[in-house]
């Protein structure tokens, strides 16, 4: 059984930010990073080489494959701002009518940049999506 690839690392987040090439979207980064520290109330921290990542929650599955992930987070791609909004986007259709330009997939929420949305309205998405998380009955296999 392989091991999860996303794993919390001591990477520099900041070094890892400035070293973004795309200017708008290393700025973007660091509005949202302070965004979600303050919402989440920890510090951030690498996952992998390319995302940075707040907090964590244990999962086990049926399966028996278990390990750690970050509750929120982002990574500055090329393509978008990836944002990860864990437990679901159905659960937000209310707050993502009100947001702006954006894409979907799986628990990630793309943007282009930040211009693009309304702040206020991401804000509430990722205080849900980690309140959500935080609720041990809705961490996989628990």
């Amino acid at each position: 059984m392989s091991g999860n690839k996303t794993v919390r690392n001591d990477g520099d987040v900041l070094a890892y930010l400035e070293s973004v090439q795309n200017k708008r979207r290393r700025e973007d980064s660091l509005v949202v990073l302070e965004m979600m520290e303050e919402i989440t109330g920890e510090p951030p921290a690498m996952w992998g080489a390319s995302i940075v990542g707040f907090g964590s929650y244990h999962y086990k599955y049926e399966s028996g494959r278990e390990g750690d992930m970050m509750i929120t987070g982002f990574a500055p791609r090329k393509q978008a701002l990836t944002l990860y909004v864990m437990g679901g986007h159905e659960r937000h259709e209310a707050l993502f009518a009100k947001l702006g330009k954006y894409r979907t997939g799986s628990s990630c929420l793309y943007i282009n940049k930040l211009d693009d949305i309304d702040l206020d309205v991401l804000r509430e998405i990722i205080a849900e999506s980690v309140a959500y998380m935080r609720e041990a009955d809705h961490i996989a296999g628990d």
